[in-house]
């Protein structure tokens, strides 16, 4: 598999407060990496900036084998870069399945359109006549996800797609996942729940106050490492991406 996505010594923040630090980072086609790290670690500022919503203060953002850190998100949501927003930042007046339709405006090809994404998520299929107000929150989560899937994105970001949801509605989300990555979809997941993030991810990266500390293959860290990584506590291994 080659890189699909490249983060390179990326330095980013908000006016002058910086949130990252020299961040490396390398996605390759087809897998999920899963991002995981206290709140305010981080996680949310670099889907931000790989979805071009942040501008860098510095390094290189590679998609595709293209540069696109000057480009800005609608660009790259074009290119294929889909992202699912902490908030879910949905149209509160329009229906559903007028959400839905709001994503593929990007007019990317692909297998995603609302009869696949009904099929993926009958939790929405069902609400489809609902206007996006009337919506519980876990309700709007998984039409926040459909509407990011109408865009046929090769890279999708989703930034806590569990925050505060009930466990039988995260369960349904997460159902959905294979669903998602079964024509090649790359996934990068920011997850709070640890047990949920190794059973699903193929990587995973551990995000401390503005630093990658702990990157590796999901089968080969334990719960123990990632702890360590995740609260900065005691002497991390050192665990690579091969």
């Amino acid at each position: 598999m080659s890189a699909l996505l490249s983060v390179e010594n990326v330095d980013a923040g908000y006016g002058d407060f910086q949130a990252l630090f020299g961040i490396d980072l390398e996605v390759d086609e087809g897998e999920l990496l899963a991002l995981v790290g206290a709140n305010g670690a981080g996680k949310s500022t670099l889907l931000r900036t790989i979805a071009g919503a942040l501008k860098p203060f510095g390094g290189t953002v590679r998609f595709a084998g293209q540069d696109v850190t000057a480009e800005p998100d609608l660009r790259r949501a074009r290119k294929g870069i889909g992202l699912v927003p902490e908030g879910r930042r949905l149209f509160p007046s329009l229906t559903v399945e007028e959400n839905l339709q709001v994503g593929a405006a990007t007019g990317r090809k692909g297998p995603w359109d609302l009869a696949k994404v009904y099929e993926a998520m009958p939790l929405v299929a069902d609400r489809r006549t609902r206007r996006a107000a009337r919506l519980s929150g876990g309700e709007q989560q998984a039409v926040a996800i459909g509407r990011a899937l109408m865009g046929n994105p090769r890279l999708l970001l989703l930034d806590e797609v569990s925050l505060g949801l009930a466990p039988l509605v995260v369960d349904q989300l997460y159902t959905a996942l294979p669903s998602i990555r079964a024509d090649g979809t790359t996934v990068i997941l920011v997850e709070q729940d640890l047990n949920r993030t190794l059973a699903v991810a193929d990587h995973i990266a551990c995000v401390l106050e503005g630093r990658i500390v702990l990157t590796g293959r999901a089968d080969g860290i334990t719960r123990d490492q990632v702890t360590a990584a995740y609260f900065g506590t005691g002497a991390l291994p050192e665990v690579t991406s091969t």
